[in-house]
């Protein structure tokens, strides 16, 4: 297992590449402009869809990692918020902020049908305020996750019964 992680990593680090201007074209598809938030700041974040694709293949590498309350680390384990930081740390260009919450309104909404590998995933308990759990979206209704303590770092789908009792949000840094 180590060493699959290791060679993930590996493979992952070489095929990272930093994001391109905006509207740069990149093998005949074309980088969407930067848009501005509510407060009409242009965000700092844009995930070109190579990072989306390391970052969605590191997390799947972390599958089996300890969860740990306040972990960030790969030592220490990790809690939903922390293996989001490290994950988009090592993979990109992006420092994320440290909680669900700060995360939740960090980079720019998705809508589902937009969503893509590498963006945020967040889940909201109906009548909830905020969302209280996050993980990072790879692809075909599946997403990365630290879920509970006493768990590790899993693979899961949005289709699940309990994810499906959530209000479901996505977020692209």
């Amino acid at each position: 297992m180590l060493a699959w992680l290791m060679c993930t990593g590996l493979l992952v680090s070489c095929g990272s590449s930093k994001p391109p201007a905006a509207g740069v074209s990149i093998t005949g598809s074309s980088v969407p402009p930067l848009h501005k938030d509510s407060s009409g700041v242009v965000p700092k974040t844009q995930l070109s869809t190579e990072e989306g694709q390391s970052v969605a293949l590191y997390a799947i590498g972390l599958v089996g990692v300890p969860y740990r309350f306040g972990g960030n680390t790969l030592a220490s384990g990790f809690d939903c918020s922390g293996l989001i930081g490290h994950v988009y740390q090592t993979q990109t260009p992006f420092a994320p902020p440290r909680t669900v919450a700060q995360l939740n309104a960090w980079g720019l909404e998705v809508p589902e049908n937009k969503r893509r590998t590498g963006d945020m995933v967040f889940f909201k308990p109906v009548g909830a305020v905020i969302a209280t759990h996050a993980g990072i979206y790879v692809g075909q209704g599946r997403f990365v996750h630290a879920p509970s303590t006493g768990g590790t770092v899993k693979l899961a789908h949005t289709d699940q019964p309990y994810w499906t009792r959530m209000q479901v949000s996505y977020r692209r840094p």
